[in-house]
């Protein structure tokens, strides 16, 4: 938790009741690898911060192929936001690829946060802010990058998560067959 207090104390004031009463709403917990936090089709009311580990949200297609979203590492939060602020069952379902230390929050306690500390207000916005500018490069790569240019991208993103991955999870992140990956690394090796 402290570590969530300071890296929002670096942007903004924070009042010792807003923080007590931040303190008051979290869980910190230990998640096991391995762990389903959120599964497709199931109601959501959580919102994680991730202090350590790897994380990752998938969905699963009609034909049952997976579809990897998002890797959530330190300092990221990761729920399906859909299904929160759309209220709808979950479209994805995330799991600890390894064992993670999170932060759990109840969406409707954080949301009753933002109207009773509106301080917390820029905070928010520009975490809300920062996942939308991601998604939205992520959506403009897919589409007009390579995958050599899209695999490069997500070593600079996720500089450690590979070790902690299948390659099945990076080749569904870029949008690429497990052959396809392979044949990419041995290229990028000999270089």
């Amino acid at each position: 938790m402290e570590e969530l207090i300071k890296k929002i104390k670096n942007s903004i004031l924070l009042s010792s009741e807003a923080e007590e009463y931040l303190i008051s709403i979290s869980k910190d917990k230990i998640v096991p690898k391995g762990s389903i936090l959120i599964r497709q089709g199931q109601t959501v009311n959580k919102i994680y911060f991730v202090t350590g580990g790897c994380l990752r949200s998938y969905c699963i297609d009609k034909s049952g192929k997976e579809h990897t979203l998002h890797f959530a590492i330190k300092n990221n939060w990761i729920s399906d936001y859909i299904a929160i602020h759309g209220n709808e069952s979950a479209t994805l379902t995330i799991e600890c690829l390894t064992k993670s230390n999170i932060i759990e929050f109840n969406a409707n306690e954080i949301n009753g946060m933002l109207t009773r500390f509106p301080e917390l207000e820029p905070f928010q916005r520009d975490n809300l802010e920062r996942l939308f500018v991601s998604l939205q490069k992520r959506i403009l790569n897919q589409l007009q990058l390579s995958a050599t240019e899209r695999y490069g991208l997500f070593l600079e993103e996720y500089p450690n998560v590979e070790q902690h991955t299948r390659n099945y999870h990076i080749a569904s992140y870029l949008g690429i067959t497990q052959e396809s990956l392979s044949r990419i690394r041995v290229e990028k090796a000999k270089k």
